[in-house]
């Protein structure tokens, strides 16, 4: 493989116009598809194999035109203080503005009347009109939705508190200043580690490149593919994170090779043959991880992850053909100016990661246990893990959502912003006994009457919760009336699909560990010609997983150092991210890992002693791990200030992660771990290294192949 990329990046750095310009053409093809792709629909939630979505399906086929996957809101009026909404003027108005919403738009399926509808609260403070329509939120015209906030301002105006809630006000996430202040960031890293703005600049604007192909590829497809609404948000995180690291790791390289007297072209064929390799194997454990997620069966999750392994596969790409290209380009501006001068320090004295290394050899026990006692803690509140979906309860209270969320569980109880919908497969006798059955359990506050549908096979029953959406309480209720009645009834709503949406997340979570945990110890053995250092490798990971998904648990359901985080209210973790972090994470820790310790092995296999094999893999790659992991730290804390609640969470849990394992985990617990093995941890079976493929990560064919002389060890970042 190294030979291959080798010849690879010689080709791209000699034709470097035409890469370039082949780069150039991509982005334009992918922006021109995105700008003339049709507007991307929400993506269907569905969650194959359970209840919730069972009863969605009959819901479906038995009421059909009833919009029963349409988006849905609710125009909350509260009346001031001493005052009722069924006085007259109020009244006016509330039927003033059931008649805009009525006429406001031919997307609308019904609106109800709060008087007619016995949707006005027993104290006569609250009343609200529900409206359902035919589309869901994202494929509403802007007409539509103009229509709706329209109207509530035009009732707020006439002396009455309005606000306005449900999915008919979704909108694609709001990028905002996190995610740029992250790339500055990220870009001022690039220059104190290589002294050249050139040099720093290349990182950046490949990954820039590359995440404009991948998220315009997604919004082109958005439409055709059913993707949601944060696939490219999420695309262009992981996308923006790897592909500033994965250039980072090539330049550096470069540098090196330059450092050690290679002509340019030579130098940048054998940085991509070297630290390219790396890039491709780190890429594909990205790659793997992601697509992995398939086998969780959601088809949500299903496309994030191969919207964001596809981002991943662009950078890969960019990394090996793009960044020679413009090395190329760039000539000696490349070198910082101490280097060009003469005047940088080599690579072979000792540094802050010389220094590092020295210490852990001398106190790998304390260091050891410091790091793993310090992670257990903080993965403490893992234990009490509650998962589940986020709604408008969770938003900022400066959005009119949360509001109008706030007013109808004042007004009618806390549960009513979750009701469940009990779906009956059967006559009106079977939904009437149903009824029966329900008012007889705990834990309810209302109970419709059965609505059957117009073949008086079917019917609807609304059940509301006395306590919130998300409370044990509220799921309680939910097993007791699928353990009470049959199988012809079927239970859905908010709670029901977080119930059925947990228990899948939780059922795939142990293969979908034992898939990715497997992985890493084949491709760690694979490369390191190592058992035990796979194994601290997987072990590793897990234990940076599960302290970040105690960080989470931490601020977003418990509150700790929640305002700094712009936390307004906590709840339930988000259903899917255990086994996303665990996609994500697995993927970044193996990048670290492989840049980290692949320059040890080769330390060790040219006869070093294991502490100095430590002790020269920190030299030459602590910087470049150090720098690569700040730079995803601040791209990933980019988006904890953003108001969807799910991306912020994202955000927060893959930065905390990648703190825990770029600097505790690789940078502590792994020399640790080798400083205690010494020669046992290299150790491999004969049999096993005879049937291992050679997969040359280090690049040591590059000498035969090319017929120069030994390559230059892969010191990561001689800069």
């Amino acid at each position: 493989m190294a030979t291959f990329l080798y010849k690879l990046g010689r080709s791209a750095f000699r034709r470097r116009r035409l890469v370039a310009l082949l780069w150039v053409a991509l982005l334009a093809i992918a922006g021109v598809g995105a700008a003339t792709a049709p507007a991307p629909t929400s993506g269907s939630f569905s969650i194959p194999g359970t209840e919730a979505q069972r009863a969605f399906d009959l819901l479906e086929e038995r009421f059909p035109g009833a919009g029963a996957d349409g988006a849905t809101a609710r125009v909350v009026f509260k009346a001031p203080e001493g005052q009722k909404m069924t006085d007259p003027a109020h009244k006016a108005v509330v039927e003033e503005t059931v008649s805009a919403l009525k006429s406001g738009s031919d997307q609308i399926v019904s609106v109800t009347d709060p008087y007619t509808a016995q949707a006005v609260s027993r104290d006569g403070s609250t009343a609200y009109v529900s409206v359902a329509y035919k589309v869901n939120g994202m494929e509403l015209t802007d007409e539509t939705r103009e229509a709706l906030t329209q109207a509530g301002q035009n009732a707020q105006g006439k002396g009455l508190t309005v606000e306005v809630g449900g999915d008919a006000l979704q909108t694609m996430p709001e990028t905002g200043a996190g995610e740029i202040v992250g790339v500055i960031i990220a870009g001022i890293v690039l220059v104190i580690t290589f002294g050249s703005l050139v040099a720093a600049g290349l990182p950046l604007l490949t990954a820039i490149i590359g995440v404009g192909i991948g998220v315009s590829s997604i919004a082109a497809l958005a439409n055709v593919l059913d993707l949601g609404s944060t696939t490219s948000t999420l695309a262009m995180m992981i996308g923006l994170a790897v592909g500033i690291d994965y250039a980072l790791f090539i330049v550096s390289r470069y540098r090196a090779e330059l450092a050690d007297g290679r002509e340019k072209e030579d130098a940048a064929g054998r940085a991509v043959g070297t630290a390219g390799s790396a890039v491709v194997f780190a890429g594909l454990t990205v790659v793997i991880a992601l697509v992995g997620l398939a086998v969780v069966n959601i088809p949500m999750l299903t496309k994030m992850g191969f919207a964001a392994a596809g981002t991943v596969v662009i950078a890969v790409l960019i990394a090996l053909t793009l960044i020679p290209a413009l090395l190329g380009f760039a000539g000696n501006k490349v070198v910082g100016r101490k280097q060009r001068k003469g005047t940088a320090k080599t690579g072979d004295k000792p540094n802050g990661g010389t220094r590092w290394a020295r210490f852990v050899i001398r106190r790998p026990l304390m260091v050891l246990l410091v790091g793993v006692i310090g992670l257990g803690a903080i993965a403490v509140p893992a234990a009490s893990l509650e998962m589940g979906l986020p709604d408008d309860g969770v938003k900022p209270t400066s959005t009119t959502e949360r509001r109008a969320y706030d007013a109808l569980s004042d007004g009618f109880g806390p549960g009513f912003n979750g009701p469940l919908l009990v779906v009956v497969d059967g006559d009106k006798a079977t939904a009437d006994k149903t009824v029966s059955t329900i008012k007889g359990l705990e834990g309810w506050a209302a109970v419709t009457p059965a609505t059957p549908n117009k073949a008086g096979d079917a019917a609807m029953i609304t059940v509301v919760p006395k306590d919130r959406p998300s409370s044990v309480a509220t799921e309680d209720l939910v097993h007791d009336i699928r353990n009470s009645t049959g199988d012809d009834v079927l239970v859905t709503g908010a709670t029901a699909m977080n119930i059925d949406f947990s228990q899948k997340m939780n059922d795939a979570l142990v293969p979908y560990l034992a898939l990715v945990v497997g992985l890493a110890f084949l491709l760690l053995t694979v490369v390191f010609r190592s058992v035990l250092v796979p194994l601290k490798a997987a072990l590793g990971f897990l234990l940076s997983v599960v302290a970040a998904l105690g960080a989470v648990v931490a601020v977003f359901q418990w509150g700790w150092l929640g305002s700094l985080f712009g936390v307004e209210q906590t709840g339930p973790i988000m259903s899917m991210m255990p086994i996303f972090m665990v996609g994500v994470v697995f993927g970044l820790a193996m990048d670290y890992e492989v840049f980290l310790v692949t320059r040890m092995r080769e330390a060790y296999v040219h006869g070093e002693r294991p502490g100095e094999a430590i002790v020269t893999g920190f030299r030459h790659s602590a910087r470049v791990v150090v720098a690569a992991a700040v730079i995803m730290i601040a791209v990933f804390s980019g988006f904890i200030g953003m108001d969807d609640q799910m991306i912020k969470m994202i955000g927060f849990g893959l930065a905390v992660a990648v703190l825990f394992d770029a600097f505790v985990v690789r940078m502590a617990i792994v020399p640790a771990v080798l400083a205690l093995l010494g020669h046992k941890a290299w150790w491999l079976p004969k049999w096993l290294d005879r049937v291992l493929p050679n997969v040359d990560v280090e690049g040591e064919s590059l000498a035969a192949s090319t017929g120069g002389d030994t390559p230059a060890k892969p010191d990561l970042v001689k800069v």
